[in-house]
């Protein structure tokens, strides 16, 4: 799929690979999106976020390890090492810290790092976070199972992934909850995504969940986040149950939710143009907008 005009790609080398960045706007405090988990990557979740914030932000886009053009990449992307790849980005851009944006695996290391990092995050936006989650036991345990097993994390996804039928049936019924502005179009960009690096759940996914428990579950630490916060939650969400993101908002001080009815877990997909205007709001909030999306 074409990128939004203006946009420009780093690489920046390591020992796995070359870890890609899109980066655009030439001025004004900055900003780094951290996209989901499983298929998706800068562009898919942000495309219609990324020039609304580039009029006043200097933004950056993270292609998660083995997600986007952050391939091919040797060895497993675990949560210690996405949470390097934050700072990676920050300290080659030069930034003393930036404001954070993520969605479900991106809302989960942005909430994370600003627990570990409270310095280097001036605000921070969590859209139907992961990390805030527990199931029961049984539950639990088949996911525990689904994650040990390349069979059912990455196989069956895959076969599911394989027609463009399949590929709209999933993002009809698991990620969206109503109509969408531009739905074949992000059927175009799930395949292509696809195409290149395979459906399944990721590295990160798969370790967050031990056998008895979840491995990362930061509730017990959200009370330590000091930087300004935005929780953003569809009411119909099938992946973050919006209770518990209510949950974890009251945990953080000082934090807003916003509720979106009529969306599931990719409001930022299914609504850019309410999900923008929010987030761009959060992030100036002494300025005025001045017509921030046409989309949703």
């Amino acid at each position: 799929m074409t990128a939004p005009a203006g946009l420009r790609g780093t690489f920046l080398p390591g020992p796995e690979g070359r870890l890609h960045v899109y980066s655009a706007g030439e001025h004004g405090p900055p900003v780094l999106l951290l996209s989901g988990a499983g298929v998706d990557n800068a562009l898919l979740s942000w495309r219609h976020l990324i020039p609304v914030l580039a009029r006043r932000h200097r933004v950056l886009a993270l292609d998660w390890p083995k997600q986007g053009r952050s391939r091919p990449w040797n060895g497993r992307a675990t949560h210690e090492r996405m949470l390097r790849c934050i700072t990676e980005v920050l300290d080659h851009f030069q930034l003393g810290s930036a404001a954070l944006a993520g969605l479900s695996q991106g809302g989960a290391l942005a909430l994370a790092y600003a627990i570990d990092h409270p310095g280097r995050v001036d605000r921070l936006v969590a859209i139907a976070p992961a990390g805030i989650l527990s199931f029961p036991p049984v539950v639990h345990q088949a996911l525990w199972l689904t994650a040990k097993l390349p069979l059912l994390n990455r196989t069956l996804p895959g076969m599911i992934f394989r027609s463009r039928a399949g590929v709209a049936r999933f993002a009809e019924q698991a990620l969206f909850a109503g109509p969408v502005p531009d739905f074949e179009e992000i059927i175009d960009e799930i395949m292509e995504e696809v195409e290149h690096g395979g459906a399944g759940s990721s590295d990160w996914q798969n370790a967050s969940i031990g056998p008895l428990r979840m491995r990362v579950d930061l509730r017990p630490q959200l009370h330590r986040i000091t930087s300004p916060t935005l929780f953003i939650q569809g009411e119909r969400d099938r992946g973050v149950n919006p209770e518990r993101t209510r949950e974890a908002a009251a945990l953080v001080p000082g934090s807003r939710l916003e509720l979106l009815e009529g969306n599931g877990h990719w409001a930022n997909r299914q609504s850019p143009g309410r999900v923008n205007a929010l987030i761009a709001a959060f992030l100036d909030p002494d300025r005025p907008m001045d017509g921030v999306d046409r989309l949703g």
